[in-house]
């Protein structure tokens, strides 16, 4: 084929392509349930046009009847055929539908400004909780729930992150009484810092190594105050608006936060998403 010819024909295929995304698009914010069909629907076509153009250069052609407009005329027509041959129920678009709605977690709604653990996304393939995660995600699910009505920070995300900065309670930073400090976050006590405080060895990374170094955190009276701590500083500290926007991602969350230096670890993002990840799951476990 002339090159002008199948240049034509690729510029045709991918204006059809972009009008679709561009409709798939708009469409999955509206209605999910629909966007997932039509989406299987183009996936069917796709692989049926592909079939189809398989099948042709298998076949033996003369060549007498062969020319570019004859090419780009089969091209289109394949096309045409591959679209009125999907949705076939029992076929290949189903199945394609059923793996996507797996994949997708029904919103529900929440209150005004309130982003609600069912409608955050838990990454495919997560690990399956473990009971001491099962335990600890029930131990503060209640303050934790609390805390996301008054700021809208997620409770999974909460709880999640608590849980790996704590071991899923394992590693709880005390007092050197032996007293519990309820700091879940790991939040450091800083110069303006007025409250209570507990000294304690920690791991923090300098130019990407590890080291041992002793630090003042902040002291609570409670686990309820702690989560109200770090809403407040997640809320109110502009090293972290950015998580703020990103209460519907796991990862975009726990990506702005180690972008906004909530932590030393190069690590810290993908740790924290498998933690609050693990949370979503268990929480959906239980519902």
């Amino acid at each position: 084929m002339n090159p002008s010819t199948l240049s034509l024909a690729n510029q045709r295929g991918l204006a059809v392509d972009s009008k679709a995304l561009n409709s798939l698009n708009a469409q999955a914010g509206k209605d999910a349930r629909s966007a997932i069909k039509e989406t299987a629907r183009q996936f069917e076509a796709l692989f049926m046009q592909e079939l189809l153009k398989s099948m042709r250069d298998a076949s033996m052609k003369s060549g007498l009847m062969d020319s570019e407009e004859g090419d780009l005329g089969t091209q289109l027509l394949d096309q045409q055929w591959a679209q009125m041959m999907t949705g076939i129920p029992g076929g290949l678009s189903e199945m394609i539908e059923k793996q996507l709605s797996q994949q997708v977690s029904p919103a529900s709604p929440a209150g005004a400004g309130q982003q609600s653990d069912a409608s955050v996304r838990a990454t495919p393939g997560a690990l399956r909780p473990t009971a001491s995660q099962a335990n600890f995600v029930n131990q503060h699910r209640d303050a934790a729930q609390q805390v996301s009505r008054e700021t809208g920070i997620p409770a999974s995300f909460m709880i999640g992150q608590a849980g790996h900065e704590t071991g899923w309670g394992r590693g709880e930073i005390r007092h050197a009484d032996g007293s519990n400090a309820f700091n879940l976050f790991g939040i450091k006590a800083g110069p303006g810092w007025k409250g209570k405080v507990a000294e304690v060895t920690t791991t923090e990374y300098v130019n990407g190594e590890p080291r041992k170094m002793t630090a003042k955190f902040r002291a609570y009276d409670s686990y309820a105050d702690s989560f109200r701590d770090y809403a407040r500083l997640i809320s109110n500290s502009p090293r972290y608006a950015q998580a703020m926007q990103n209460l519907h991602s796991v990862q975009g969350f726990a990506s702005s936060l180690q972008q906004g230096g909530y932590a030393t670890d190069p690590q810290y993002a993908a740790k924290l998403s498998r933690a609050i990840n693990a949370t979503l799951n268990l929480q959906r476990a239980q519902a």
